[in-house]
């Protein structure tokens, strides 16, 4: 891709697409009766797209949401989500995709940190929020994608059928630029705490124009989507594939890697994005008896795969593309691997994604030469304005660059590069483990407990001990044949230095999520079974392999 197109010009047309609607009003005119977003076997074309998002920018500037003002959007992944979104946008406002399985505390929280002054949601979302809703002061508007029992009575109130009944309408003259706010995406990252971060049309459409360039897509891509459009992987692929006039397979509901593989199958999918949940899914999927000759790529992030899945889906998709990233929500995407590089640089999550500079940095600001760890710290037009809300957050991580205004992003993220200038991601600083005076990167085990055979997932986790600091304790899912935990420890020994070696081994049937389908480390470090299992480091498998020779059923975490 040229630097024309990563600055926002198209390549049909040269005509600018700055603001993240304008992809869709472009591709409204050349694919009008094309599917945009096909969702539980019905779609809906880019013409119709456009005219839905048209019609809701038309209700809520009438509502009086002005320009930068704040909209939540509390729905599943669906049709009516991807019209809000735009719609909000042509209204020159700003949204706030809310996960569908928030809490309604939380819910609340959100809307009124955010200071939203529209909500569009479903009757079961309205539920949530209806009692408490004279506790959001400046919230005035609800729009319903069906109609509510119960109303409310003092805010102004409208349906989509009420919406979509007005006749064929322009999108309202609302002035806004590529440096107006695009969209808050609440995050609680590492630390459980929910932080709103704030994107601008210009970072959202870089960040979009970058990774389109080396995924290579084009308008004949059918992209599924697994992930809910409220994690920022799963949003941009709406925003990705309206950008170059793809086609969006959602899948809704439960995720049932049989239902994806089926989907992909029938509407000749071609592009895949998982997580690593999703990929040990996929690996000990068997793939006997489904067609996917579609399939052009496969994207991972939201945490690096382990090698051993990637050599997995090496074998088991020959065919297919396979993109290790990194990324956080503060910039959307960092690094990625290319595939050509799996093989010989399979811990690696890449290089930097195009138009972008990244570095390590060492203490007093010094830059790492390779193999040193220090943190990346991230450098384009992707980098977001900052925390809302928040300025001393905003000031901790987004620090100033070369450049008058520049901001750079500090990740917190520790990391490596190898003399190729490959990047490695060690571990969040805050995730380190220190155990017998030794630092340990949970990343790290889990890597090397993923290679053994009979493990599928693996987290590794710190419990606090009066004779190590911290005993590492590593939690695994199992194929139907477990390992001892004695012969799990055997192969970490093997492997590691002996003071990363997990003092204790346990298996599950399924580790616990976050909304975004992440590893819930603080739920899973908080189970009293957990820590009652580890007691002072006498529980250490090497030195009490009696205690890993208990049956299956009694060495099982349930979470």
């Amino acid at each position: 891709m040229t630097s024309q197109q990563l600055t926002g010009m198209t390549d049909t047309g040269n005509s600018i697409r700055a603001l993240i609607h304008q992809s869709l009003e472009h591709n409204a005119a050349v694919y009008s009766s094309k599917p945009a977003v096909l969702c539980k076997h019905t779609f809906v074309t880019y013409a119709e797209l456009n005219s839905a998002a048209n019609r809701i920018a038309h209700t809520l500037v009438e509502t009086g949401l002005r320009r930068g003002q704040r909209v939540g959007i509390y729905l599943p992944n669906s049709i009516e989500m991807a019209e809000a979104v735009f719609g909000v946008l042509k209204a020159g406002g700003v949204f706030v995709p809310i996960n569908r399985e928030t809490k309604p505390s939380k819910l609340e929280c959100i809307l009124s940190d955010s200071g939203a002054v529209a909500l569009v949601t479903g009757e079961t979302g309205y539920r949530a929020v209806q009692g408490n809703l004279r506790n959001l002061p400046s919230l005035t508007a609800v729009i319903a994608t069906e109609p509510l029992p119960a109303p409310p009575q003092h805010l102004s109130y409208t349906t989509f059928e009420e919406i979509f009944s007005r006749g064929e309408v322009d999108p309202p003259p609302v002035g806004i630029s590529d440096q107006d706010l695009a969209c808050l995406i609440y995050t609680s990252g590492s630390t459980g705490i929910r932080k709103g971060v704030v994107c601008g049309h210009n970072n959202v459409a870089f960040a979009a124009d970058a990774i389109i360039s080396y995924l290579e897509n084009t308008a004949d891509d059918r992209v599924i989507n697994v992930l809910p459009f409220s994690f920022d992987y799963g949003l941009y692929q709406l925003l990705m594939t309206v950008r170059f006039g793809g086609t969006l397979v959602v899948a809704c509901g439960f995720i049932c890697m049989a239902s994806v593989l089926r989907t992909i199958e029938r509407y000749k999918v071609t592009g895949f994005p998982l997580i690593p949940s999703l990929a040990s899914m996929l690996v000990t999927h068997n793939l006997q008896g489904y067609d996917l000759s579609s399939l052009r790529y496969i994207t991972s992030t939201a945490a690096a795969l382990p090698p051993s899945h990637l050599r997995q889906l090496q074998a088991l998709l020959p065919q297919v593309r396979i993109f290790s990233m990194y990324g956080m929500t503060e910039c959307k995407r960092t690094l990625y691997l290319p595939p050509g590089r799996i093989k010989d640089k399979p811990r690696s999550v890449g290089v930097p994604i195009p138009g972008t500079e990244v570095w390590v940095e060492g203490p007093g600001g010094s830059r790492c030469g390779p193999g040193e760890v220090g943190e990346l710290v991230v450098r384009g037009s992707h980098v977001m304005r900052g925390y809302w809300n928040d300025p001393e957050l905003t000031e901790k991580y987004f620090r100033a660059g070369p450049r008058s205004g520049e901001r750079l992003l500090y990740s917190n993220d520790l990391f490596r590069t190898d003399e190729d200038g490959f990047y490695y991601f060690v571990a969040r600083r805050d995730d380190i483990i220190k155990s017998r005076g030794g630092k340990v990167a949970p990343k790290e085990v889990e890597a090397v407990l993923c290679e053994h055979p009979q493990v599928i997932e693996a987290a590794v986790i710190g419990v606090p001990d009066a004779v190590l600091g911290a005993a590492i304790v590593g939690v695994v899912v199992s194929c139907a044949a477990a390992p001892s935990e004695h012969e799990l420890w055997r192969h970490c020994a093997d492997r590691l230095e002996s003071y990363m070696v997990p003092h204790r081994i346990l298996f599950a049937d399924a580790l616990p999520r976050t909304s975004n389908g992440k590893i819930d480390k603080q739920r899973l470090s908080a189970m009293e079974k957990l820590q009652a299992m580890v007691p002072a480091a006498a529980g250490a498998a090497q030195n009490n392999e009696s205690a890993t020779r208990k049956p299956a059923a009694e060495r099982r975490l349930s979470v």
